[in-house]
Formats: structure tokens, C-alpha cells, sequence
């Protein structure tokens, strides 16, 4: 498999980072439209038909793929490099589920404000909106600067 893929890896590494970035910025937004969504009116109303469409879109049209997107990219460019066995790899791919669970935690709630359901408030989402932040930045630094110390 590394011959088949390590000619091609540059190709994987762009599109892994271009499909991250598209899949942070799905991540960024998706809290945003839902303390929008819920500040905009009550359950029920015209407007929360357009947020619930404008947010089950977002999922099913920038975020879900551009996740599963990374993930296949991301598990290429491991088999690539050969570097499944390297501490650098096992704290980024623990750092990656985590941030894909909060995924999965992002579109659970989009399900529940279309039965609208409004669990949490303004405030916790505004606080929620910066977990994918603080995420992609460990991440970063795990690959760019620890990982020299952590092979």
C-alpha cells in the first residue's frame, strides 16, 4: 500500500488540510446558526423552519463529508508514512475522535431543535463554539511542533 500511496503524497496532505479547513469552518458556524436559530423565535415559527433547513445543510452538504473526507485522507497519509506505531500519531488520532464525537454531539442537537427541543442556552453554545478551536490548535501543535519528540 505505501508504494501505491507515497508517490501520491502530497496530493493526500493537500487535500486532507483543504478538507480540515472546510470541516472547521462547518464546525465553527453550526453553533453559531443555532444560538441564531434559537434567539430568532419560538419553536414551531417560520423562522426556525429555515434555521432547522439551513443547519441540517450545512451538515449534509459541507460538514459530514468533508469529515469523512479527512478521516480517509488522514488514515492514507498514515499508511504513507508508516507512522501507526508513532506517539505523535496516537495523541492526534485521539485529539481527531474527540473532535469528531463533538461532530456527532453537534448534529445530535441539530435533531433536537428540529423537534424543537432547546436544551442548552445561548451561552453554552457560545462556549461550545470554541472546542473545535482549541482542538485543531493542539492538534496542530502536536504535529508541527511535538511530534519531533514524540516519534
Amino acid at each position: 500500500m505505501q508504494e501505491i500511496l507515497l508517490p501520491i503524497y502530497p496530493w493526500l496532505k493537500a487535500g486532507h488540510i483543504i478538507f480540515v479547513i472546510f470541516w472547521m469552518a462547518g464546525l465553527f458556524m453550526l453553533p453559531r446558526f443555532f444560538v441564531y436559530h434559537q434567539e430568532d423565535g419560538p419553536a414551531g415559527s417560520d423562522m426556525d423552519a429555515v434555521w432547522i433547513n439551513r443547519e441540517r445543510m450545512l451538515l449534509k452538504i459541507i460538514l459530514t463529508p468533508a469529515m469523512i473526507i479527512v478521516w480517509v485522507l488522514g488514515l492514507s497519509l498514515m499508511s504513507a508514512l508508516q507512522v501507526h506505531a508513532d506517539t505523535w500519531f496516537h495523541i492526534k488520532f485521539l485529539l481527531v475522535v474527540l473532535l469528531s464525537g463533538y461532530h456527532g454531539w453537534m448534529a445530535a442537537y441539530a435533531k433536537k431543535l428540529a423537534r424543537g427541543e432547546r436544551t442548552l442556552t445561548g451561552k453554552a453554545l457560545r462556549l461550545a463554539n470554541e472546542i473545535p478551536g482549541i482542538l485543531t490548535a493542539i492538534i496542530v501543535i502536536v504535529v508541527i511542533v511535538a511530534r519531533p519528540y514524540l516519534s
